[in-house]
């Protein structure tokens, strides 16, 4: 289990350097919706020669996989665009504050209904309170 937990902690850094670079790369370029394209095409290569190296079996089921499922890509696509777009107007970690408390308020619900087959978990108070002091150190992180 610490070996996951190192993994996402790597994955949450990587957030903000992901927005910082793909804004910087879409600065000097000119175009954040290229600097996008440019991130999905480096990405889904690195994705490739994972999923080959790991399970190259696993594309047959692709198929027969429920087509809602594929929505996931719309949603990155989503977020590489906004995040490339408005980090350079308002900062990387304003704007990545933000994404955050989205993913915290989403998160509480797929876990609370057990939606995408998540396991369940209800929402707590004590949940519900994190929440809440996220959303109010948003607030502050504004009027600094």
């Amino acid at each position: 289990m610490s070996h996951h937990i190192v993994i996402m902690l790597a994955a949450g850094i990587g957030i903000p350097v992901l927005a910082a670079l793909n804004a910087a790369l879409g600065r000097y370029i000119g175009s954040p919706a290229v600097a996008a394209a440019v991130l999905f095409v480096v990405a889904f290569a690195v994705s490739a020669v994972v999923a080959v190296l790991t399970n190259p079996q696993a594309m047959a089921k692709l198929a027969s996989a429920p087509k809602h499922l594929f929505l996931a890509g719309v949603l990155i696509a989503f977020y590489v665009l906004s995040i490339t777009w408005i980090a350079p107007t308002m900062g990387v970690g304003n704007a990545v504050f933000f994404v955050l408390l989205g993913q915290l308020i989403s998160a509480a619900a797929i876990d609370h209904f057990g939606l995408f087959t998540a396991q369940s978990s209800p929402l707590t108070l004590t949940r519900a309170a994190g929440i809440a002091l996220m959303a109010f150190g948003v607030f502050v992180t504004q009027k600094a």
